[in-house]
């Protein structure tokens, strides 16, 4: 399979990775080298995470109301492949990709306000 990527999408690209080489320091590389499955360091999990916050990608799944980043399929592709790539630490998943999920498609609108951002 050959993926082409339309121009805009490379742009993402670039903009992915210069982000990613602004913003991971050589002990965040470090800290994500010594994830072991599933197991990884909080620590450098939850500083990932903060950085992602504060430019608005904490939750990149989720929809936009919720704090998410509404990209297309092709950018989650993108954005996943360059951490990959860059080493960046895995985010922790129980939260954004199980509880997070389940309250924005089943929780009722005070748990939504309560728990999501």
């Amino acid at each position: 399979m050959d993926i082409k990527l339309s121009p805009a999408d490379e742009a993402f690209r670039a903009d992915i990775r210069a982000f990613l080489g602004e913003t991971l320091t050589e002990d965040l590389r470090d800290g994500a080298r010594k994830r072991t499955s599933l197991w990884q360091d909080i620590d450098t999990a939850m500083n990932w995470q903060r950085i992602l916050y504060a430019k608005g990608w904490a939750a990149p799944n989720w929809p936009a109301e919720f704090g998410g980043t509404d990209w297309t399929l092709i950018q989650h592709y993108i954005f996943a492949q360059e951490c990959v790539r860059a080493e960046a630490p895995a985010l922790i998943p129980m939260g954004l990709k199980m509880c997070g999920p389940m309250l924005i498609g089943y929780g009722t609108e005070e748990q939504k306000a309560q728990y999501l951002p």
